[in-house]
């Protein structure tokens, strides 16, 4: 019991440097997008002022203004179409382009799937990135997902008088690219730098068939997909460049094995590493629409939960898909709250049957997810283990150091709102409902429960008689 306390107590620590971590830089940058804000509004003024006033003592009218943003991480793929070559005017030939218009519009599908802006077709080259416009952490895999099954697609497509006519070659580059934003109704989008310029040269050295990733991607989906070593590609001013050819889905992630279709571990891990863009975007906007009165329903108090299930779950030795949901459902527990401070669980149930389909999540993971969110509804009344360290997670602060700290966050809180009197009733009610409580977990109870005994006695020392 020593030993897995030692590890328990490791791993807490590991976690909490990770929550403090995640809150400094939540803080960070938020003050950074505001500040980027005001100088972008700055810009943008001052821009038009210019465009506007050339354009003026030109004698020209102005035409639709064009923007600019950064993105420090995007995949690029070029994709060239070999074929074009061998068509001639025979009737084979207008099967062909009717076949290639067949293969441009699956291949619009494929990147509409998984969420990858298609920038241009040019010739018989077609270019996509991933992470644009929408920033996320998953593009390099959704890229080579993506180029997976548009190579798949070429490989089963039927004959024409006995031929082939299709094959293609694509290069995926992984890094920061310049857009250039234009339109009002119809947003279009082109990209520069050398990120784009990598992609489309490692295309170049390619083989027909062949998907070829830079280490930068390589580094980033290795743990998805079986990757080979394929050469060094010189690039100017950066040295060489290692190059790997991507072979497929790894079989332990593949139906079947077969690594061409991923299965629900595959779906899982990929979740797993898609959760933290979902975690951004729900604290960031739990920061902005939380009412001023939450003191302790706060972002730090979901971001705590997050990291508490998390621990628990492996110490109840959780799977990773059971970890997944328990971490979901953390974050969303008190969404709710920003509709309204009563009966904010159901809230937050519906906030993740909004939010959670646009994510992958199937129906039966959203139901299990808006259970364990009911469960933390006071009293705590869970019906399994996943419920029961939710609840354990939630109400961790009682066995914690700094309980009182904590509570005394709460209890202004309820005041505001007029929910409790004094504080020497809150601190009789809170002798009551900790004498009641009891941690479900065997791993709280081993952690939380003896603090929690010194905490009731340190809150009765503060009651006074009436």
């Amino acid at each position: 019991m020593g030993q897995k306390q030692d590890e328990l107590l490791k791993r807490i620590q590991k976690l909490v440097r990770k929550n403090q971590n995640l809150l400094s830089m939540n803080e960070m940058l938020r003050m950074a997008v505001n500040e980027l804000s005001e100088k972008n509004e700055m810009m943008q003024l001052q821009l038009q002022e210019a465009h506007m006033e050339v354009k003026v003592k030109g004698g020209e009218l102005p035409k639709v203004q064009e923007r600019v943003k950064k993105y420090n991480m995007a995949t690029v793929l070029f994709a060239y179409i070999a074929g074009f070559k061998h068509l001639t005017d025979d009737v084979s030939s207008e099967a062909a382009m009717d076949q290639l218009d067949e293969v441009l519009i699956e291949f619009d599908r494929v990147l509409k799937k998984y969420k990858i802006h298609k920038i241009k077709t040019i010739g018989d080259t077609y270019m996509a990135a991933g992470g644009i416009p929408v920033k996320n952490i998953t593009n390099p895999i959704d890229v080579v997902m993506a180029a997976l099954e548009m190579n798949m697609f070429l490989n089963q497509l039927r004959r024409i008088d006995g031929r082939s006519y299709w094959k293609m070659s694509l290069g995926i580059h992984t890094g920061p690219v310049t857009a250039i934003v234009s339109g009002k109704r119809k947003i279009t989008y082109d990209i520069k730098g050398d990120t784009v310029n990598i992609a489309h040269r490692m295309q170049g050295v390619g083989d027909n068939g062949k998907i070829l990733v830079s280490v930068m991607t390589y580094e980033l989906i290795k743990e998805f997909f079986i990757c080979e070593y394929y050469g060094k590609m010189p690039v100017k001013y950066k040295g060489d460049l290692e190059m790997f050819v991507v072979n497929g889905i790894r079989t332990e992630f593949s139906l079947s094995g077969k690594g061409t279709l991923p299965n629900a571990l595959f779906s899982t891990k990929f979740k797993l590493l898609q959760f933290n863009d979902l975690q951004e975007l729900i604290l960031d906007i739990l920061e902005k629409e939380l009412p001023a009165y939450l003191y302790y329903h706060n972002v730090k108090h979901t971001v705590d939960v997050v990291t508490e299930v998390e621990l628990i779950g492996w110490a109840e030795g959780l799977n990773d898909e059971e970890i997944l949901l328990l971490k979901t459902a953390a974050l969303f527990h008190d969404a709710g709250h920003t509709v309204a401070y009563d009966e904010h669980e159901y809230h937050g149930t519906q906030l993740v049957k909004e939010w959670l389909p646009g994510y992958g999540y199937t129906q039966e993971q959203i139901e299990k997810i808006c259970g364990i969110i009911m469960a933390t509804k006071l009293p705590p009344q869970p019906k399994d283990i996943h419920q029961e360290i939710i609840c354990d997670a939630d109400l961790d602060y009682l066995g914690r150091s700094d309980m009182i700290p904590v509570s005394n966050t709460l209890y202004k809180e309820l005041h505001e709102q007029n929910k409790i009197g004094s504080f020497n009733d809150w601190n009789k009610l809170q002798v009551k409902f900790i004498t009641g409580h009891t941690y479900f977990t065997k791993t709280a109870q081993s952690l939380r429960e003896v603090n929690k005994q010194k905490q009731i006695e340190r809150i009765r020392h503060l009651i006074t008689d009436d």
